[in-house]
């Protein structure tokens, strides 16, 4: 089968490599149809490594992904040949304590397509995975769609974090793939005013779209005065979505006394700071959210349902033979885009 392999910084090769088979009687084969570009994988792609953990290369990318099965182990019972599904990309071993009571993102044993050490990635033609990581998706809903189901499935396990109610106000920084999501997630839950930002006039312009009520960018103007103006008491709720220091500081600036700053962007450095004075004062929750945890199939029925339209998020489209090209135009931000997407059979 062919494979995109990371062989070096900013370097991918199409390779052949075996076709996997089935080993557990509970895995399925994937035949791998697309696979979302996530700002995990550039990480990755850029400084071979991403929270700590370094890659040793040749490395296979890619997370975000959804196929058709192709066979299925004699336990697996939920899905037959010929299903398309969804994927979580975590595979948690149901046994250690944080499993027990529920943890599963945080399993002491996981190991999650595409991070280092753990489990190699899906750009790939065939994936063997758990059944119980394939979610199946009703015939109106495509691939990509499917996809894109995945970093959904981030933004509602942020909002499932925060318990935000009805009307409470909340800022969302960042609104690459992952901060569209938390706009899209916040704003089906009922979400009172909503504020979007980004350095990227594209992205600040299609944030409207996910449930935006205000847009606005820091190259142009002062983002924590601006949206003071507005809510001069402070928002109830602050997602960072960009990883960056700006924008955890201007979190907490926002916030009102009382408010819970949501840290969803991964940061490219190993420390960042909080200027610890305004959040002690105003008594602010910091809340880290890591990746998702069971949110997938609830993912899939909102996009599946058409209750929350993500489509406009998929930019950029590209074969697998082109990964070099996406993963750079990714990475430089390129044309506008949001989420590129690969299609590994076409």
């Amino acid at each position: 089968m062919k494979a995109a392999f990371l062989t070096g910084l900013r370097r991918l090769e199409i390779r052949d490599a075996p076709q996997p088979q089935i080993q557990d009687e509970g895995e399925v084969l994937l035949r791998v149809d697309v696979v979302g570009v996530c700002g995990s994988d550039v990480h990755v792609y850029r400084e071979g490594q991403i929270g700590g953990l370094a890659a040793q290369f040749p490395w296979i990318v890619g997370h975000e992904c959804a196929g058709t099965v192709e066979a299925v182990g004699p336990a697996v019972r939920h899905l037959r040949p010929g299903r398309r599904v969804a994927v979580d990309p975590l595979i948690a071993c149901g046994r250690c304590d944080q499993c027990r009571i529920g943890r599963k993102h945080t399993c002491r044993n996981q190991r999650f397509l595409a991070t280092p050490g753990q489990a190699p990635g899906a750009m790939v033609e065939y994936l063997v995975i758990p059944a119980d990581c394939c979610h199946p998706i009703p015939d109106s809903m495509t691939f990509v769609q499917a996809a894109l189901a995945e970093p959904l499935s981030i933004a509602l396990h942020a909002r499932n974090l925060a318990k935000i109610k009805q009307g409470q106000t909340a800022a969302v920084l960042g609104c690459g793939p992952i901060g569209l999501s938390v706009l899209a997630a916040l704003r089906h839950a009922g979400a009172g005013n909503l504020y979007a930002t980004d350095l990227i006039d594209r992205r600040v312009e299609i944030a409207e779209r996910f449930g935006a009520d205000w847009t606005g960018s820091p190259r142009c103007q002062d983002i924590v005065a601006a949206i003071g103006r507005a809510e001069p008491h402070g928002v109830d709720y602050v997602f960072e979505c960009a990883g960056q220091q700006e924008t955890i500081d201007q979190g907490v600036m926002l916030l009102r006394p009382g408010g819970t700053l949501l840290l969803v962007g991964i940061p490219e450095q190993d420390r960042v700071s909080i200027e610890i004075h305004a959040a002690r004062r105003h008594e602010l929750t910091l809340r880290n959210v890591r990746r998702q945890n069971d949110c997938v199939r609830e993912a899939v029925d909102l996009v599946g349902d058409k209750r929350i339209d993500l489509d406009a998020m998929a930019t950029h489209h590209f074969a697998l033979a082109e990964s070099q090209a996406a993963f750079e135009m990714v990475s430089e931000y390129r044309d506008g885009v949001i989420k590129a997407i690969i299609h590994v059979f076409q």
